[in-house]
């Protein structure tokens, strides 16, 4: 454990060394938000009318800290180094080390992110308080809560993407498995809230990681109930153990491939 807790360390403050390139990154992430600022704006004629629930303020909550946690828990890089390394064979090195791979890469991804999604979440913070206000009937008692659901959060999508990458030892290239989960997190649950979709497809949205990941989370911030807290909490509990099972389960068919394979 000791050295795992060693390596978090090391990897956090190797990103303390790169804060340039994260800032540089808020370009974009201002970008986003602005526009969607001004297309709510126009959309809610009447400041004080709700649209399927949500007021002005709420929405435009919505949408800053999902592209925070969207921005803030990105990390390419490792998704990357995963693919690479069983596709170039160096995996058949390190899974010898004195350490467990996945676990390490898992360790590392949170390092990494780490200090990037807590700049995102004070940028997002700042961004909203000037342009909306407070977040409406926020209470401060529930933080604690939040934190560990977006930790959570945090931990269902990275064992989603590593095993995603995992799939590089059965095919040549991952990316394509990577794009079609972007752009359907991205779209799905964080431009819009699920109630924004037709009611046939919100029940589709609410079993998937979408609910567990981005919209949970981000509705217990907007608006807090006990009811919301069980449910998300609940199904994160399934998610967790179901894609760590199924992250550890790739992975050691995966090397028992390489093995067969006298790799």
């Amino acid at each position: 454990m000791k050295k795992y807790i060693f390596i978090f360390k090391t990897t956090i403050m190797d990103s303390l060394q790169y804060i340039m390139n994260i800032i540089l990154g808020f370009v974009t992430y201002i970008l986003i938000i602005f526009i969607f600022l001004n297309l709510w704006q126009y959309i809610y004629t009447d400041p004080e009318k709700l649209i399927n629930g949500y007021s002005l303020q709420q929405m435009i909550w919505y949408v800053i800290l999902t592209e925070t946690i969207w921005f803030g828990t990105r990390n390419g890089a490792i998704i990357s180094q995963i693919s690479n390394d069983i596709k170039s064979g160096a995996i058949a090195y390190v899974i010898n080390k004195p350490y467990h791979y996945v676990i390490y890469m898992i360790v590392r991804n949170l390092g990494e992110i780490a200090i990037k999604f807590f700049l995102y979440l004070c940028a997002g913070l700042t961004l909203g308080y000037i342009w909306v206000g407070r977040i409406p009937e926020f209470n401060p008692i529930y933080i604690p809560l939040i934190i560990m659901i977006l930790i959570s959060a945090t931990l269902i999508n990275n064992f989603l993407t590593m095993s995603i990458s995992l799939l590089s030892f059965w095919i040549e290239d991952a990316a394509p498995f990577h794009w079609i989960y972007v752009k359907i997190l991205l779209i799905l649950g964080i431009l819009f809230p699920v109630e924004m979709f037709p009611v046939w497809a919100q029940p589709i949205i609410r079993s998937s990681p979408i609910y567990v990941i981005t919209y949970g989370p981000v509705k217990l911030i907007i608006s807090f109930s006990r009811e919301i807290f069980t449910s998300v909490l609940l199904a994160q509990v399934i998610y967790l153990l179901g894609s760590f099972l199924l992250l550890m389960g790739l992975y050691q068919k995966g090397v028992k491939k390489i093995n067969v394979n006298g790799g």
